[in-house]
């Protein structure tokens, strides 16, 4: 690949040996200034395949320049992990990296790029508003990776991309880093880069090789009682494991379950204290906790070293979002095990997963041994399950944090998105239930945001002038459209007459359209909406009647922490701080230095101001004085009294 010898250092220290293939496809891509979409699976080291040419870019230290390079993430903990793997990987380099993450103290963000740092790792929403405060001027950053590119339009952070993208300047370097390809992602690729080339990696296979999937099919009331099995009975105590769950209450509830069963444990969730977020992954990478419990929040782009297994406690609603569930573990060619359990509800979201990686879905039965769908031993799972049930009797709390996680969970039902219409006809046709007391698997025994709309091959085609895909494949085979339905023309009775086009235009006076253009609103027929319409209405007094709100969103930003600032959202915070650190007058003296007079009499007013500055800097005097100063004030203050009794004195004795 022709890298210096720093960068390679960097990289053989960090222990890589061997490219991986999406590093082998875009690294060279990169080093020749191209614009690259690249897309492969989780796990794939996408990571390396923006930052070692981003090494290569930079070179070294540069100071005065600025920022040279911005990586933006979805989350903060996928912002410090790539902030790691630039002090590992570019310890040889010298660069200077910051990171500004929402949550974190802005002044000390405002001092990290007073820096000038050559790298700014940043969430969307952090860096905006910090762009906004400090008037930040992006001018000398040449070098743009937005990593896990689709996730950043899931969490709806599409307006700050794109507030971001109009600050950089135009002969810059794009890159975009994802596991999908939706639409909204090519328009933007569309808009913001320049022949963009795309590398797709991800038609082979959705999920590692090395990857065991094992399905459990449990009941509502023994789910918890399957989980205690398998970190008890299953897995190996010396081994991670990264438990999945759908809601926060959840996550706080087999918390206190598994503290209470001595198995040490930690937990995270989005709307935990960003400190405490810290603090509870570094036990679990650190391994003093083997059990982590999460939210989906930790299921992209975190890379945990040596995670030996995945549990779904929750099975997920989307395929795509199992994917990447399950690719926490089995990452750079180890090994790793995924178990889920399926509720009753969830067996319809098995068979699309199922049909989405194009596998069989085989059910473990007595006659049929070989397959990944079965159930624990009925005597374990009632043993856990009495235990659960005398732990809960001797503890209220659990009681009621158990409550709390039923109505979380029939929330959760009612807003995730329905299975497809299809799996849930022919779900009924699998034998799930064959999987009875008396046909048990014996599995222990066997250690063997919104969805986006997809983008379509017309979009890819004219958005992208070259395609890089692997090898006995093509981009048609990938977009395949759905063949329709033939109807039956002997007995389908159709909805519209087959001459209605002729009516439509022979026709003088059409009753539908003119009743369409004649409206008459009722009313809301429901409490809920009549309460949305007083609200989206006030009271004029000149006009004499409601009107319409406008749209409190006009010209605003949502933040990733779902707040929405103006657009030219700016306090006084960078102000105060700027007073408060004694930082302006070296700025704008910096400043001075370097912007170039252009004449004489120009030169020699700046030269005066300046000294003008220096003069009234040295004349404030600070609050707090030093004992010598008020020893010296005193003696100066009675040389003034001395003085004033003897004029007093002399006038005196001349009257």
């Amino acid at each position: 690949m022709g890298l210096s010898f720093n960068v390679l250092k960097g990289i053989t220290k960090r222990g890589y040996q061997q490219p991986t293939p999406i590093q082998r496809k875009a690294i060279p891509l990169v080093l020749e200034g191209r614009d690259v979409v690249a897309m492969a699976r989780t796990g794939s080291g996408k990571t390396a395949c923006f930052l070692i040419p981003m090494f290569e870019k930079l070179k070294m230290r540069s100071a005065k320049a600025g920022a040279r390079a911005l990586v933006l993430s979805p989350t903060r903990e996928l912002a410090l992990q790539t902030l790691k793997f630039i002090k590992e990987i570019g310890r040889f380099m010298g660069l200077k990296a910051a990171v500004i993450l929402g949550g974190d103290s802005m002044d000390e963000q405002f001092s990290a790029i007073h820096g000038n740092p050559d790298v700014i790792v940043a969430t969307p929403g952090r860096f905006l508003h910090v762009c906004i405060e400090m008037e930040l001027k992006l001018n000398s950053i040449e070098y743009v990776v937005f990593d896990e590119a689709d996730r950043l339009f899931e969490m709806g952070l599409g307006e700050q991309l794109s507030e971001i993208a109009s600050r950089l300047p135009d002969a810059r370097q794009t890159l975009l880093f994802s596991a999908t390809l939706p639409k909204v992602l090519v328009e933007f690729a569309k808009a913001g880069l320049s022949d963009p080339v795309l590398i797709r990696l991800d038609v082979e296979s959705k999920i590692p090789e090395q990857l065991q999937l094992w399905y459990i099919t449990v009941r509502p009331e023994e789910r918890l009682a399957a989980l205690l099995v398998l970190l008890k009975t299953h897995i190996d105590p010396n081994q991670q494991t990264v438990v999945f769950a759908a809601t926060k209450h959840h996550v706080e509830y087999i918390h206190m379950i598994l503290e209470r069963v001595n198995i040490t444990n930690t937990y995270i969730y989005s709307n935990l204290d960003p400190s405490a977020r810290k603090i509870n992954a570094a036990k679990f990478s650190t391994g003093k906790v083997k059990v982590l419990v999460v939210t989906d929040v930790a299921a992209r782009g975190i890379d945990i070293p040596q995670l030996d297994n995945v549990i779904n406690y929750n099975f997920p609603a989307k395929s795509k979002l199992f994917v990447h569930r399950v690719g926490r573990c089995a990452r750079a060619g180890r090994s790793g095990t995924a178990y889920s359990l399926v509720g009753p509800d969830e067996h319809a979201y098995l068979l699309d997963l199922h049909l989405f990686l194009g596998r069989p879905l085989e059910i473990v039965t007595r006659s049929a041994k070989g397959g990944s769908v079965g159930r624990l031993p009925r005597s374990l799972i009632e043993e856990q399950h009495g235990a659960l049930l005398t732990l809960h009797e001797n503890n209220v709390d659990l009681v009621g944090m158990r409550k709390v996680t039923e109505n979380a969970y029939q929330q959760y039902s009612r807003s995730r998105p329905a299975a497809s219409s299809d799996s849930n006809r022919r779900v009924k046709e699998l034998p799930f239930n064959s999987c009875s007391k008396e046909k048990e698997t014996k599995l222990l025994n066997d250690r063997n945001e919104p969805a986006l709309t997809k983008s379509s091959s017309e979009d890819i085609e004219t958005t992208f002038g070259e395609v890089i895909l692997p090898k006995k494949r093509k981009i048609d085979d990938l977009y395949k459209k759905n063949k329709r339905q033939r109807t039956d023309r002997d007995n389908f009775i159709p909805y519209l007459p087959p001459d209605r086009h002729t009516e439509e235009g022979l026709a003088v006076n059409n009753f539908q359209n003119e009743a369409s253009q004649v409206q008459f609103d009722l009313t809301c027929d429901s409490e809920e909406m009549m309460r949305k319409s007083a609200q989206m209405k006030k009271w004029d007094r000149k006009k004499k009647k409601m009107v319409a709100l406008p749209d409190k969103r006009a010209g605003k930003i949502k933040t990733e922490s779902g707040v929405w600032i103006p657009a030219t959202y700016k306090s006084n915070r960078y102000a105060q701080w700027k007073e408060k650190t004694k930082i302006a007058a070296a700025n704008e003296s910096d400043g001075d230095d370097e912007t170039p007079a252009p004449n004489r009499r120009s030169e020699a007013n700046t030269h005066w101001a300046k000294h003008n500055k220096k003069l009234k800097l040295k004349q404030k005097k600070s609050e707090l004085k030093t004992t010598e100063q008020i020893l010296k004030a005193r003696k100066i203050a009675e040389k003034k009294k001395n003085k004033q009794k003897r004029r007093a004195k002399k006038t005196k004795k001349n009257k």
